[in-house]
C-alpha cells in the first residue's frame, strides 16, 4: 500500500519545512533503535517520509502523484525521473547531527564545545513603598558557588602554571566516531580531561580542587532605581552562581514587592498609593 508521509509525521499536506523537520525530531527521537523504547522499523519510516518531504523537489512529485507515487519513482510511470531515494537509506546527516548529538553528549564534526555557564538565581525582595518611590540600595548576602579566592578562579596552586591539555591538544575538544544503525558518524565532545578549557593546571588548587568554584557567602550592593514597581525585575550580569572550569557566570535576577508603611498618616497613605498608581 501506498505510504502516505504526511500521515507518518504527523503534519498538515500545508506543512511549512520547520514544520516538517519539527516532527521529524521529535519522532526520530522518540524511534531511535540505540533508545530503550526505539523502533527500528518506525524509525526508518521516520527518516523515509523526511527524506521526500524536506526536499522541495521531491514533496512536489509526491504532492503531484498522490497514491501512484511509489511506481512513480521506481520508474515507468510519470515522474520516472525521480531518484536518489532508497526506502530510508539515504540518510541527511546534517539534520540528523543535532539528534545524534544530544543523545550522545556531543556535537557534530566540525563543532565546538558547548561552554558550560553557572546557574541563575532568583530572589524576592519587599520593599517599602516609599523607597522604590525614591529609589535605594540594598545589600544582600547569598551563599553560592563563587570564584575560588585562592586561585582566582584559575584552578592552579598558587605558582603553578597552566599548561596545554595533552589530550585535546589545546582545542578543548575531542572527535568521537559514533556507530548507528545505517553506519558511523564523527562528533565533536567537551575534552574531559580539560573540561574544554584547553589547558589545565600543572597542580590544582587544594582549596577547590581544580574546579575554580567554591561555595560560600557573596556580599554586595544593589541599586534599586527609582520608580520601580511591585513585580517588577532588576537583572544582574554575572551575579549569579560561578561555572566551573572558567564558565561564564550566571545572572541574578530581583524581583520587587511593594509593601506598605504600617504606620502612616490616611492622607499620606493615599498619596502614596496615587504616586504608585502613577509609576
Amino acid at each position: 500500500m501506498p505510504k502516505d508521509y504526511y500521515n507518518i509525521l504527523g503534519v498538515e499536506r500545508n506543512a511549512s519545512p520547520d514544520d516538517i523537520k519539527r516532527a521529524f525530531r521529535r519522532l526520530a527521537h522518540e524511534h531511535h533503535p540505540d533508545k530503550p523504547s526505539g523502533n527500528d522499523e518506525k524509525f526508518k519510516e521516520v527518516n523515509e517520509a523526511y527524506q521526500v518531504l524536506s526536499d522541495a523537489e521531491k514533496r512536489g512529485q509526491y504532492d503531484q502523484y498522490g497514491q501512484t507515487f511509489d511506481q512513480a519513482r521506481s520508474g515507468g510511470g510519470p515522474g520516472a525521473g525521480f531518484s536518489g531515494f532508497s526506502g530510508g537509506q539515504n540518510i541527511n546527516f546534517e539534520d540528523l547531527g543535532d539528534i545524534f548529538g544530544s543523545m550522545f553528549g556531543g556535537q557534530r564534526g566540525g563543532g565546538q564545545p558547548e561552554s558550560r555557564r553557572g546557574n541563575d538565581i532568583r530572589v524576592d525582595v519587599e520593599l517599602p513603598v516609599t523607597e522604590a518611590i525614591l529609589g535605594t540600595e540594598k545589600e544582600f548576602g547569598l551563599v553560592k558557588l563563587c570564584s575560588c579566592e585562592s586561585c582566582s578562579g584559575r584552578g592552579a596552586e598558587e605558582g603553578s602554571a597552566l599548561k596545554k591539555c595533552d589530550t585535546c591538544k589545546g582545542r578543548g575538544s575531542v572527535e568521537k566516531t559514533q556507530r548507528i544503525l545505517f553506519g558511523s558518524f564523527r562528533m565533536q565532545e567537551t575534552c574531559g580531561a580539560c573540561h574544554g578549557r584547553g589547558e589545565k593546571p600543572e597542580k590544582v588548587c587544594r582549596v577547590c580542587d581544580g574546579t575554580g568554584v567554591k561555595r560560600r557567602e557573596d556580599h554586595f550592593t544593589v541599586s534599586i532605581p527609582a520608580g520601580i514597581n511591585y513585580g517588577q525585575q532588576i537583572r544582574i550580569t554575572g551575579r549569579g552562581e560561578a561555572a566551573p572550569f572558567g564558565g561564564e557566570s550566571g545572572d541574578l535576577y530581583i524581583r520587587i514587592h511593594l509593601i506598605m508603611p504600617k504606620r502612616v498618616s490616611k492622607k499620606a497613605r493615599k498619596l502614596l498609593e496615587e504616586l504608585q498608581n502613577e509609576l
